[in-house]
């Protein structure tokens, strides 16, 4: 085993092949063929002396030896960074912490948290940067994260079945909701029954081999309308105040519903619950990961607005 030879370029590889999932996801993101980075992992493989990614059908994945590459190499990999922000006359980061986050935190979870933030931290940076659940795991994996906002519905399963399990933290628990125009017949009682979302009309997120289509209450038994696909929820919330159709939205979502929409919650079925969860991997955190998750909790709490009553 010698890494003398390896070099950043490799590393960087690595490291995007481990959070994109595949060699051509990897390929895209860094402006590279496929066959030069898997001319990379080879060499930093042969390096090794063993196998650092396992190569599956839906994707390639680090081995328990690539994990342990992929930690020290972050490590290197983030030094280098801090040393080109030095030579080019940038003041050096001091408490930078890099947060993912899935879409529905942008609309006030996250702004609220970073406003925050620079009042009661100014000299801790925060980057951050949004994605599905899996594409934000695999990023925490990597180490290119330190903290990720993930969503979790029913049964509430472990986000992948890693080694070692990822630390998880709920930040808060409460039933998903629905969005309608307001001039819809069914947004005038206090509740929607489940049996009459039937044959309506859905906005929606187009769908994904990683990311389920979201948007479409769960559950119904036909098969639904998308009248429309958007993957930003403010673009989704605007054309339900546009009346387009109905979404379904997480309660972090009411405080940012515009001008005709009615948020309610709907009765008959299962409990549809929605947890946040605040996801890092084991280890103890720094002081700066810590004062970000603790700002994340506080505004997590004070943005869950009510349902309106039953």
């Amino acid at each position: 085993m010698d890494f003398t030879d390896v070099s950043l370029t490799a590393l960087r590889v690595l490291r995007a092949v481990a959070e994109q999932g595949t060699f051509t996801a990897a390929a895209a993101s860094l402006g590279y063929t496929q066959s030069a980075v898997s001319r990379q992992i080879a060499a930093i493989e042969r390096a090794a002396g063993t196998e650092l990614l396992e190569r599956r059908r839906d994707g390639a994945r680090l081995t328990p030896a690539g994990r342990v590459v992929m930690r020290r190499a972050a490590i290197v990999l983030d030094e280098i960074d801090a040393t080109a922000r030095e030579l080019s006359g940038l003041p050096e980061q001091t408490g930078t912490v890099r947060l993912g986050w899935m879409p529905s935190a942008g609309a006030v979870l996250l702004p609220r948290t970073l406003a925050a933030l620079r009042a009661s931290d100014p000299g801790l940076e925060v980057v951050t940067r949004e994605g599905g659940t899996p594409a934000l795991v695999r990023a925490l994996r990597a180490g290119s994260l330190d903290l990720a906002l993930l969503a979790s519905a029913p049964p509430f399963r472990a986000p992948d079945a890693e080694s070692p399990p990822l630390v998880l933290r709920t930040l808060v628990e409460r039933p998903l909701l629905l969005a309608l125009p307001t001039g819809h017949p069914l947004a005038h009682g206090a509740y929607v029954d489940v049996a009459d979302l039937r044959g309506q009309r859905w906005i929606a997120a187009p769908s994904s081999g990683e990311d389920k289509l979201m948007g479409v209450w769960p559950g119904l038994d036909e098969r639904p309308e998308i009248a429309h696909t958007a993957r930003d929820w403010l673009a989704k919330l605007q054309l339900v105040a546009a009346g387009c159709g109905l979404t379904t939205v997480s309660a972090s979502l009411v405080a940012a519903a515009p001008p005709g929409v009615r948020i309610l919650p709907v009765r008959g079925g299962p409990q549809e619950q929605r947890r946040l969860l605040l996801a890092r991997l084991p280890g103890p955190p720094s002081q700066a990961v810590t004062r970000v998750a603790a700002a994340l909790r506080a505004t997590a709490l004070d943005a869950e607005a009510p349902v309106e009553p039953a």
